[in-house]
């Protein structure tokens, strides 16, 4: 192994951060992380037509979201072109590599050939042994390399093992249009060498490509990469993932209210195990991660796995980080920004007070939203269908009773309320449940909610009377 580690995630900015990009970023900073080495950023803009900045600002946003950092300035792909022009013609001057001036037409009837014959379409190497002053003239040349003809080229993986490809297979591709422009086959290569990319992870829909990078890695004669091809990410029928299966852009796992470690311990399991751990803390999968560990075949993604796991997550996770978490998440949340513009001091203290019953409840930051919603109405309360049902004639009855002992406590805790409402309905020969619920809806305006008497604590003495009030004047 190198003497340090040298990762890199490198994102095409055509689009978002997809939920499989954000994998690979993740087992890159993983691998990174466990052996005490660096990850770099590139950004792979080479693409000019479907290339932007705003998804370039969405895929760093959805890795600082995820906490995925990375070292130094991400690096323009784009802006490398003359190195990698540089390095083509270093090529064609070695005897590596030569100017082909093929015709499209003439490269059709190469391809219409091979497929009369059921083969793949490929270059015929013509241009491969001529000499560049019978060029046409003004013509300009793209460069090829000149892949080897016999024998196989061998890339040793880490997670497929060594995959073996027959030279005969690879033909002599472009590395530079003949625009000038290099291919990416060829820019991925320079970029990673100059980069001093020890230990390249990626989709395994990049492994035949692989094989044409090592070529160029030879011809130059530079060392290749440890390379190791991750399996891709499947739906849970099966078929590749894609927008129906939860193929969405990270920042759609923020707004439907994941926390990002538990995102993470959801991608980190999909493909990678260790014995029988589902829950793993950051730390836990930085010190237990290694590449050689990941799985050949494609994961599925199962979004009812993932949201038991942010469950159990958001139960784990201290109430005032969880707070914090909560109140940073509430703009992208449905219903966050109602209740973000009204958390004064005072209904942050009570949302605190809330969280512990809250969070049992709730599976992602949207159900916290939702549960929450009872701290943040004005009277007199909206009451939903199913609440109104238990505040019927007798219900009321009762809960006019019940308003009658919480008035006599004075020393206001959920321990204190629970105590007055037990001897109230044993006095009165009622059942707790039929003194709870229509409390509940009275002071929720719900028929669940956290436990009634925490919710009698967290709303505190006057405002819980209030509510009860409104329900039977």
């Amino acid at each position: 192994m190198p003497d340090k580690v040298v990762t890199r995630f490198a994102p095409s900015p055509t689009g978002y951060l997809h939920i499989g990009g954000a994998r690979t970023a993740l087992f890159n900073w993983l691998y990174a992380k466990h052996t005490g080495g660096t990850m770099l950023l590139r950004i792979e803009d080479t693409d000019r037509e479907r290339s932007t900045d705003a998804a370039t600002a969405a895929i760093l946003d959805g890795l600082s979201w995820l906490g995925l950092t990375w070292d130094g300035e991400p690096v323009s792909q784009f802006e490398r072109a003359p190195r990698h022009r540089e390095v083509a013609e270093e090529l064609v001057r070695m005897g590596k590599a030569y100017y082909c001036y093929a015709t499209p037409a003439e490269l059709e009837a190469m391809r219409e050939s091979a497929r009369a014959k059921g083969l793949p379409p490929r270059y015929d190497g013509r241009w491969r042994d001529r000499d560049p002053s019978e060029a046409p003239p003004g013509a300009k040349g793209a460069i090829r390399i000149k892949a080897p003809t016999d024998g196989e080229t061998v890339v040793h993986d880490r997670v497929q093992g060594d995959v073996r490809f027959p030279n005969k297979d690879l033909d002599d591709f472009i590395i530079l249009r003949s625009d000038g422009n290099p291919t990416y086959m060829h820019a991925v290569v320079v970029d990673d060498h100059d980069m001093g990319i020890t230990h390249i992870i990626r989709g395994d829909d990049h492994l035949t490509n692989a094989a044409r990078q090592t070529v160029i890695y030879q011809a130059m004669g530079w060392e290749v990469p440890s390379m190791s091809h991750i399996p891709l990410i499947h739906g849970a029928d099966g078929a590749k993932l894609s927008k129906r299966h939860g193929a969405l852009g990270v920042e759609a796992y923020r707004a439907m209210g994941y926390l990002p470690e538990a995102l993470l311990n959801y991608l980190a399991r999909l493909g990678w195990s260790h014995g029988d751990d589902e829950i793993m803390s950051i730390a836990d999968m930085i010190a237990w991660f290694d590449i050689g560990d990941v799985n050949k075949g494609a994961a599925r993604f199962d979004f009812a796995k993932l949201e038991a796991l942010n469950g159990v997550h958001m139960r784990r996770m201290n109430d005032a980080a969880l707070l914090d978490i909560f109140i940073a998440t509430l703009p992208y949340l449905e219903g966050g920004p109602a209740i973000a513009g009204r958390l004064d001091d005072r209904r942050k203290a009570q949302l605190l007070a809330a969280l512990p019953g809250l969070k049992e409840r709730a599976k992602t930051l949207v159900e916290l939203v939702e549960g929450a919603a009872f701290l943040f109405v004005e009277r007199p309360l909206p009451v939903d269908e199913k609440a109104a049902a238990l505040l019927s004639g007798e219900a009321r009855a009762i809960l006019r009773g019940a308003h009658a002992a919480l008035a006599t406590v004075s020393d206001w805790s959920a321990a204190s309320a629970e105590a007055a409402i037990r001897d109230y309905a044993q006095a009165g020969g009622h059942k707790l449940g039929a003194v709870a619920q229509p409390l509940r809806a009275a002071l929720t305006g719900k028929s669940t909610s956290p436990g009634v008497f925490d919710v009698l604590a967290v709303l505190g003495r006057e405002e819980s009377l209030a509510r009860i009030a409104d329900q039977i004047d």
